[in-house]
Parts: C-alpha cells; sequence; structure tokens
C-alpha cells in the first residue's frame, strides 16, 4: 500500500493533524484519511498498531518543537543564522558569470580603437542570462550592435563596423591577434584569455550551459540523496567536491577544461543551496518560515550587489574564481557544529539518533525535563526499537494530489524564470536606445535592484494574501506585463507604419518610438518584478506543501524547473536571437495557464509541514475568499470528509433521513 502513496491501516492515524494551527478562514488543513471499510478485519487493525508510530512524535511543530524552545531557543537561533552566512558566497557564485564571461569590446591589434567591435556582436546583448539564484536572475553582456551604433554618433567614438557576417565585417574576423576592452573591471577574463570571439565566440554559450546544466542535474541527484541519506552528508559533501572543482577552475588551460570544471561546480553548488534551504525550512516554526527564508534571499542579494567591487578589486578572473570559492573552506567547521535534520529523523522514524540530538538540544538550550509536559521522551523510548522508513522522490507518482501541486509550481517555477529574460532583453536590449542602460553597471545594478525590490514586495503581499493569493497576484501582473508588451505595443507600430484612416494618423503622431519605448521599459520593469517573485515563491510553496520525508526531492524538481527556465536564455542567444518573438508567445500563454492552476494549490500559511506523504496528500484546496455565514461550502470541511464507500448506504435508507440531509451532513438553510 506504502508504494502509491496510501498507508497501512495503522497507519491511517499518522494522517490525523499534526498540530496544525488554523490560518485565516482561507487556509488549508490536513485532512485524516478515511476511516478503514469495516471489513478490513480485526486482524489487519492489530498489524496497524503494531505499525503506526506515536502521533506525539509525528506532531513535530505542536509537541517536539516547543519542547525544545522553538526558535527561542539559543541553539537554534544559531543554526538558523548559519544557514543565512553561506547565501553571500552563493550570491557571488551565482552571478560570477556576468564578469568571467561577459563579452568585452575588441578590435584587431596594432590596428587601433578605429576598428573596434563590440562584443556582443555574436553573442547578443543578453548573452550571459546563464546566471541564476534562488534567488534573481542577473543581468549579462550589456553590448550590443543597436546600443554600440547609438555610441558612434558621439565625437569621441569612432564609427563601428556592422556586425560579422555582413557587409565588408568578414574580413575583421581574419584577425591572429586581439585587443580587448573590458568593461567589468577586470584586466582579464576567461573570454579574452582564450580569444572567444568571431568563429570561437559560441565557446562562450556553452561555458554559460555548463554551470546551468550542472545545477539542474545536481538539484535532482542531491535532493534524492538527501531524502534518503540525510541533510547533513550531502551539504558536507557538496562543501568538499565545491572547494576542489571550484579551484581547479582558476586553473584551466583552456576553455574545454573550464566548461566541464564549471559544470561539476554547478552541480555541487546546487547540493549547497538545496540543503541550506531545506534545513532552514524544518528548523523554523510555522509563523517564522517565510522571513527566515526571506532574509537568507536578502544575503544572496548583497552578494549580487557586492560582486562588481569584489571584481574590481581582483583585476584577473582567476583571482576572481579563486576568491569566490576560498569562503566556502569555513564551511568544513559545519561537520562539527551542524546536526543531522532532527524533523528528518523524526520524520523517518530514526528514533534513536533523532533522542541524542534531542538530548544534546536540551543540554545547549538549558531545558529541564519538567518542560515535557507532553511527554514526548517517554514516548520516544518507547519506539526505539522502530526501523528507519525512508522514502524517495518518486513514491509520489502514485499519489492523488501531491503529485499535481509539485507539477503545478515546477510549471510555475519554469514560466517564472524563462519569461524574465525576455522582459530583460525587452528592457536593455538593442531596440530599447535608452543611455543610461548602456552602461554595464547600470545594466547589472538595474537588475539586482529589480530583484531587491521584488523580494521586499513579496514580504507585504504574503503576509495579508498567504503563499497562494500572492503567487496567483504575482503571476497576474506577470501576464498583464507580457500580454500588453507583446500585443499593444505590436498594434502601436501597426497603426504607425499604416495609418489608413484619421484615428490611425492621429495614434501614429501620438505614438512615436520613444513613446513606445518607454511604454516597453516600463512593461519590462513590471514584468521582471512580478516573474521574480513568481520563481521564488514557487520554491518557497514547494517547501511547505511538500512532506518532510521527500522535500529535498521536491525542491530538487521546482529548483531544476527554474534552471530549464534560465536555460532558454543562452539558447536563444546562442541561435542569434532567432525564435525570441516565439519564446515570448509561449512563456506568455504558460502564464495564463499558469493562473488558472494556482487555483488548484492549498494554503500553508500558518500550518505545520506535512511530516509523510500522507500528510501531504491531504492538504485540501481551499477558496481563496470565505463563504458566507449559512452558505453552503462547494469544498469539503475536516468534519465533512466521509468514506465515499458509504454513500450506497446513505442511498440505500433515503427515505429514512430528514429532509436537509446531505451526503457530507446537514444542508444549511
Amino acid at each position: 500500500a506504502e508504494e502509491n502513496g496510501s498507508l497501512p491501516p495503522g497507519d491511517a492515524a499518522a494522517s490525523a493533524p499534526l498540530g496544525g494551527r488554523a490560518g485565516s478562514s482561507g487556509s488549508a488543513e490536513i485532512q485524516p484519511l478515511p476511516a478503514l471499510h469495516p471489513s478490513s478485519g480485526p486482524h489487519s487493525s492489530c498489524c496497524a498498531a503494531a505499525a503506526a508510530p506515536s502521533l506525539l512524535l509525528l506532531d513535530y511543530d505542536g509537541s517536539v518543537l516547543p519542547f525544545l524552545g522553538g526558535l527561542g531557543g539559543g541553539y537554534q537561533k544559531t543554526l538558523v543564522v548559519l544557514t543565512w552566512i553561506p547565501a553571500l558566497f552563493i550570491g557571488f557564485s551565482q552571478f560570477s558569470d556576468s564578469f568571467l564571461l561577459d563579452q568585452p569590446n575588441f578590435w584587431c591589434r596594432g590596428a587601433g580603437k578605429g576598428t573596434e567591435l563590440a562584443g556582443a556582436t555574436v553573442t547578443g546583448r543578453w548573452g550571459d542570462m546563464g546566471n541564476w539564484t534562488s534567488p534573481p536572475v542577473t543581468p549579462f553582456s550589456t553590448a550590443a550592435w543597436g546600443t554600440a551604433s547609438n555610441r558612434s554618433n558621439n565625437s569621441d567614438t569612432p564609427p563601428l563596423p556592422s556586425p560579422p557576417g555582413k557587409g565588408n565585417n568578414d574580413s575583421n574576423c581574419d584577425c591572429h591577434a586581439w585587443d580587448y576592452g573590458i568593461r567589468t573591471g577586470l584586466v582579464q577574463n576567461v573570454v579574452s584569455k582564450w580569444d572567444l570571439v568571431c568563429d570561437n565566440a559560441w565557446k562562450v554559450h556553452i561555458a554559460k550551459f555548463s554551470l546551468l546544466v550542472g545545477l539542474i542535474f545536481g538539484y535532482l541527484i542531491t535532493g534524492c540523496i538527501a531524502d534518503w541519506v540525510g541533510r547533513r552528508p550531502v551539504l558536507l559533501f557538496s562543501i568538499i567536491f565545491i572547494l576542489i572543482f571550484g579551484l581547479t577552475v582558476a586553473l584551466s588551460v583552456n576553455v574545454t577544461m573550464f566548461s566541464t570544471l564549471r559544470f561539476f561546480e554547478g552541480f555541487c553548488l546546487a547540493g549547497i543551496i538545496l540543503t541550506l534551504y531545506a534545513l532552514r525550512i524544518e528548523l523554523c516554526p510555522p509563523g517564522k518560515r517565510f522571513m527566515i527564508t526571506m532574509v537568507a534571499s536578502f544575503v544572496a542579494m548583497a552578494g549580487q550587489f557586492l560582486m562588481p567591487g569584489l571584481a574590481a578589486l581582483c583585476r584577473d578572473w582567476q583571482v576572481l574564481q579563486a576568491l569566490i570559492i576560498c569562503p566556502f573552506l569555513l564551511m568544513l567547521l559545519y561537520w562539527s557544529i551542524f546536526p543531522e535534520s532532527l524533523r528528518w529523523l523524526m520524520a523517518t522514524q530514526q528514533f534513536e539518533s533523532a533522542k541524542k540530538l534531542i538530548l544534546y538540544i536540551t543540554q545547549k538550550n538549558c531545558v529541564s525535563p519538567e518542560s515535557d509536559i507532553k511527554g514526548v521522551m517517554p514516548e520516544l523510548e518507547k519506539e526505539l526499537s522502530r526501523r528507519p522508513k525512508k522514502v524517495c522522490i518518486v513514491k509520489v507518482v502514485g499519489t492523488r494530489n501531491l503529485w499535481k501541486n509539485i507539477v503545478v509550481l515546477c510549471v510555475n517555477s519554469l514560466t517564472g524564470y524563462g519569461i524574465h529574460h525576455c522582459f530583460a532583453r525587452s528592457m536593455m536590449g538593442h531596440e530599447v536606445k535608452v543611455p543610461l542602460l548602456e552602461n554595464f553597471y547600470a545594466d547589472y545594478y538595474t537588475m539586482a535592484s529589480i530583484a531587491l525590490a521584488s523580494c521586499l514586495a513579496m514580504c507585504v503581499v504574503v503576509r495579508f494574501l498567504g503563499r497562494r493569493g500572492g503567487l496567483l497576484l504575482f503571476m497576474i501582473l506577470t501576464a498583464l506585463a507580457s500580454l500588453l508588451q507583446l500585443g499593444l505595443l505590436n498594434l502601436i507600430g501597426k497603426y504607425s507604419q499604416h495609418p489608413d484612416s484619421e484615428l490611425q494618423l492621429k495614434l501614429a503622431v501620438g505614438m512615436s518610438d520613444s513613446v513606445k519605448d518607454k511604454f516597453s521599459i516600463a512593461f519590462s520593469f513590471v514584468g521582471m518584478f512580478a516573474s521574480h517573485a513568481v520563481g521564488s515563491l514557487s520554491v518557497f510553496f514547494c517547501a511547505e506543501i511538500t512532506p518532510t520525508v521527500i522535500r529535498c526531492g521536491g525542491l530538487g524538481l521546482v529548483l531544476a524547473s527554474a534552471g530549464f527556465g534560465m536555460l532558454t536564455a543562452p539558447i536563444i542567444d546562442l541561435h542569434n536571437q532567432k525564435g525570441y518573438f516565439l519564446h515570448h508567445i509561449i512563456f506568455a500563454c504558460c502564464t495564463l495557464i499558469c493562473i488558472i492552476c494556482i487555483l488548484l494549490l492549498p494554503e500553508s500559511r500558518d500550518q505545520s509541514l506535512p511530516e509523510n506523504i500522507a500528510n501531504g496528500e491531504h492538504y485540501t484546496r481551499q477558496p481563496l475568499l470565505p463563504h458566507k455565514k449559512g452558505e453552503q461550502p462547494l469544498l469539503l470541511t475536516n468534519a465533512e470528509l466521509k468514506d465515499y464507500s458509504g454513500l450506497h448506504d446513505v442511498a440505500a435508507v433515503g427515505d429514512g433521513l430528514p429532509e436537509g440531509a446531505t451526503a457530507n451532513g446537514m444542508k444549511s438553510m
């Protein structure tokens, strides 16, 4: 029975509410499994009693965490801070591609700057879209041919030739030596070291793919391993190997070695990001989970803001890479100071290890045994002989509701991070000619500021609307910005070019190209702001509704989906922006689908985390707005959830029922 997500008879009791606190009227509840059919027999109930663990031990948020002092315990606070500190190092690593692989301006050596070529002639303006965070997406190469042509009007800058492959510019790629003008504060980066321009420019995109693909595979694989062997071993091994591969990247002798090592660096980085995210969630009580997660996001953004200064200090890409990786040496101390997740130990019935950890935490927090009002320790003593029960994420395939929730959040994450690139290119692409956005640092800090504003808005919106309401609001904003940018601006352009009527003529006069560009920038700002919130909220939402026994696996699926969304950016750039408009249209359609699917999700605000698959399966979906008093709700409540096999009995004795009786109880009059 366990193979398809259901429980043996006695484990039905384990799916009862685990001390979940009632949130707002639209919040979710963990529903108990339906009662067993009487035909199950006494033998099965006897075996069930022997197999069912104590409900008290499964009620982690209601019993175990309060006994340990909640988040008020000094030891728990120390652990939370230890999950925040590495977010700064993670921010450095995630945004490093913007500096290591930025396309510089280049010209033939000895020919002078009069024959300068803009670096993005080969890669496109957003060739660096391979960067990502568990948070926000970074800007990438900021030079474009359209931008370069604007600068050619300046008397201080000589005219630039046309892009390679057009006109007489093919001869400019016949040079055997180049001079570079790097705009990121470095004297040399990967592109200038190995001359990755003209015919070799495609290798830059492969190098960008490598980190993202490594992250995707890392999320999927380390997530499954963390659910099987624990969060702590995966975290510590990921730290060791990122030190090995990350420092070896700085010693690369060619771009092939660089790209290969970046793949393994991304793989290990994914293990660190995922396990820290899960540990942070599992340490916190229901009311503190979101804000503690957002603090980690702000710390990662601090790394994004500090990255340009770090690059200016290092001056060389190899020194910068080494300086980014070296802080992970401090995390080796986590082996002795960071324990395994107690929540995961309890959920997988590793009660012997859980007992030792509880005693250690109570000693650290100076908690007296008399404070164990609910009797957690006596119950734990009775269950020490149990064998551990570990679950793989594959088990979610046999569930009815849980797999649907995870798939919906995967599509949301894919759409949010995928469409983010479309808005970024529209705002800073060559079709929008804004002098402020021609500078690399202006591009970089504009993107970072939008991400920061998005996170601040999430803190306010989620507080008032909850997880599902906030996700729905940001997805609606993303869809509106996308559809208006695709439809309204193209309609304006069409009327401007073909003023067949007097009304169209007036519109053509009123809507100049500059006004159209301003509208495009405005929609792009709104779209980037909202899409970043969609991606971040989808990851957090998944961490809350996925059971503890498979939480890392579920998080890995959603984070890998986000990686796939960001992977579309370098793919489009590799094809020289061919298919960009279709790319935007597809993601715009996905936003409309996501708006409908979000309504199918439960609300997890102020609810206990589900511990096993049965708990996660019975999160119920509630309406966004509470029903009026006296109105019959369309969805079953906790008291109305009945065994559907009893419907036949109701029909058989229907004549003896009161007039207002229904299958779910008495009808409200």
